[in-house]
């Protein structure tokens, strides 16, 4: 089936509005930390628990919706994907405890991995043959200008009008994004019948598993700091609150600068690229130990740490080769491993403040999973290793 440009084009605007969404949801609750803690009465490490509930959610979700969402035609899947993701949201922003807004993030977070696995091969569908790898980064792109510009607003938002606003902004977006989907998004062309055990096939692929226990160990380093990182500021380095936009607009420009490294790393080689990119979050993180204290040196190193989130494009292209029959699967479970690094990190940094080592913990805490995560893709290094057969001898 041939698409015009303009249906293209459109097409991916509205999935790229979708992962927009999503990436505000996710990382602006990090942001919006210390304000929900205190309307809810209820300390910094309890109120990370709904960071950690949303990872959940998107862990639990990913494989289950993108297996599940097989049987419907993908437009209609990430319509329906879309809808019950504002719907979520809203149900956040009327949250009147810390544990109602714990499951209403579980929620938020179940269509997370299918939409953006599901839209990615949408948008491939929609691109002419050469050009399919530049709808996938088209899409993406929603996650990156979501960190530089979504996030910083929302935390504004946040600041001025409360909280709550930051979930309301996410569910009109949201909502737009479902109905650009639905009136602009053609049904693309049917392909193979559905094949739920095909993509099940990717479970019992020790490669995928290998793989995506690098991300979801390594990448908890950037995690544990990002989650407490605009409470750091406010009570460990005294920081005035109109400097945490600014400062989580640093990440948002340093991710967009990492994923354009990310991708030549990725093409030079999928394993040396994720390696480099571990190693890198282990020494920003120890520095960010380091300047604890220190606000601008603090927004400085976490603009470094956005270097390094573009992990999930080696680790990618890592899950193509090896996944099989299980793409879509494989696809969708890359991001659940992210997430669970969301759930990860938070928890251990939030265990080790809590336990009274101090904000600069998180940032020990980081360098420790990133380390983690290096002994992971050893491990994975030496399965993909070639195996040698022996020869018999010669008489």
């Amino acid at each position: 089936m041939v698409y015009t440009d303009r249906q293209a084009r459109l097409t991916i605007l509205s999935l790229a509005l979708g992962a927009f969404a999503i990436g505000v949801t996710e990382f602006a609750a990090m942001g919006l930390l210390p304000y929900y803690a205190a309307d809810l009465g209820v300390g910094e490490p309890t109120a990370s628990h709904a960071v950690s509930a949303y990872a959940i959610g998107v862990v639990v979700g990913a494989p289950v919706l993108a297996v599940l969402g097989s049987f419907l035609p993908r437009k209609l899947l990430l319509v329906l994907l879309m809808t019950f993701f504002m719907l979520a949201n809203l149900l956040s922003s009327m949250a009147t405890s810390i544990e109602t807004l714990v499951i209403s993030r579980v929620l938020s977070g179940l269509p997370h991995g299918a939409f953006l696995g599901i839209g990615m091969l949408f948008a491939a569908e929609m691109m002419p043959a050469g050009r399919k790898a530049a709808g996938v980064a088209q899409v993406l792109m929603g996650l990156t200008v979501a960190n530089i510009i979504g996030v910083p607003a929302a935390g504004a938002i946040g600041q001025a009008f409360g909280w709550r606003w930051c979930f309301v902004l996410v569910a009109v977006i949201a909502a737009g994004s479902a109905l650009m989907i639905a009136r602009v998004a053609p049904q693309p062309q049917d392909g193979p019948a559905p094949n739920p055990l095909g993509e099940l096939s990717a479970l019992a692929n020790r490669a995928v598993w290998l793989t995506l226990l690098v991300g979801a160990i390594g990448f908890g380093g950037v995690f544990a700091v990002y989650s407490f990182f605009s409470a750091a500021l406010i009570n460990a380095a005294g920081a005035p609150e109109w400097v945490i936009p600014f400062a989580l607009s640093g990440f948002g420009i340093g991710a967009t600068l990492g994923n354009y490294w990310a991708g030549r790393l990725a093409n030079w080689s999928h394993f040396g690229g994720t390696l480099v990119l571990l190693v890198g979050m282990v020494a920003v993180t120890l520095v960010y130990a380091l300047v604890m204290g220190d606000w601008i040196a603090m927004s400085l190193t976490v603009m470094a740490l956005g270097l390094t989130a573009g992990l999930v494009i080696p680790l990618q292209m890592r899950l193509m080769d090896v996944a099989g029959d299980g793409q879509t699967l494989a696809a969708a479970l890359n991001h659940a491993a992210f997430n669970a690094a969301n759930a990860l990190g938070p928890w251990l940094a939030g265990m080790a403040l809590a336990a009274g080592y101090g904000w600069s913990a998180t940032g020990y805490v980081g360098a420790a999973l990133s380390a983690a995560g290096i002994v992971a893709l050893a491990l994975a290094w030496l399965d993909g290793r070639p195996r040698r057969t022996l020869r018999p001898a010669q008489a």
